[in-house]
């Protein structure tokens, strides 16, 4: 996997954790979606530097951290509905279940510990231009890499009967769903969804879970 692409999944997963902070936000079920993300960017984030170093020396625990307080918030069902395309649709419920789970794992596993290196000044969140009564909703931002460039950082929401919920992250025109889709499709071809589901399950359980190969 080339090391663009390896750096836009890394962002994917400190971007999606800026929403575990959302169970301690007041009344976030009322917040618009652009009134979200910046609230529990800032709540994330200020976390971060009060914790830095502890979770550089343990990277484990950004893991658990991020896995009690993400799970519920990100609608990480229905993006591995997205990801999974056509083959969610032929899974039963129990192989929908366990690959959300699996996939969700496998995401911190490879890519968790880049959220210790995030900074507060690395992300800015733009004016937003949706409507007040959409059902989905694109939240804009820029982050900042290390020599000073800035990417673009869009956000992707749907609203529940919880609030606002993300399930996409497009990191410079990249989709995190549409990029593991292809991940996932030529697999799922030549061995079956449950073959992906046991390897994914077996790797995380190891701690081996293997990086994607795609190139976008």
């Amino acid at each position: 996997m080339s090391g663009a692409v390896m750096w836009y999944r890394s962002l994917f997963v400190v971007l999606a954790s800026v929403f575990a902070s959302l169970a301690i936000a007041q009344n976030a079920a009322e917040l618009g979606p652009n009134e979200l993300v910046t609230k529990v960017a800032q709540d994330t984030l200020r976390d971060l530097d009060a914790h830095r170093s502890e979770y550089k020396k343990n990277p484990k625990k950004i893991r658990e951290v991020v896995d009690k307080t993400m799970l519920p918030h990100f609608d990480t069902a229905y993006a591995a509905q997205l990801v999974l395309a056509k083959h969610w649709r032929e899974a039963s419920q129990e192989q929908r279940k366990r690959f959300v789970e699996a996939f969700y794992q496998s995401l911190l596993q490879n890519y968790g510990e880049a959220l210790a290196e995030f900074t507060p000044d690395r992300l800015r969140i733009l004016p937003f231009q949706g409507k007040p009564d959409d059902a989905v909703a694109t939240v804009r931002s820029e982050v900042r890499r290390d020599n000073g460039s800035r990417v673009p950082v869009n956000y992707s929401l749907r609203k529940t009967p919880q609030g606002w919920k993300a399930y996409d992250v497009t990191i410079e025109g990249v989709s995190y769903v549409k990029s593991f889709r292809t991940d996932f499709s030529s697999e799922i071809q030549q061995k079956g969804l449950e073959a992906v589901i046991q390897r994914l399950e077996s790797q995380v359980a190891s701690g081996t879970v293997a990086k994607p190969t795609a190139s976008s």
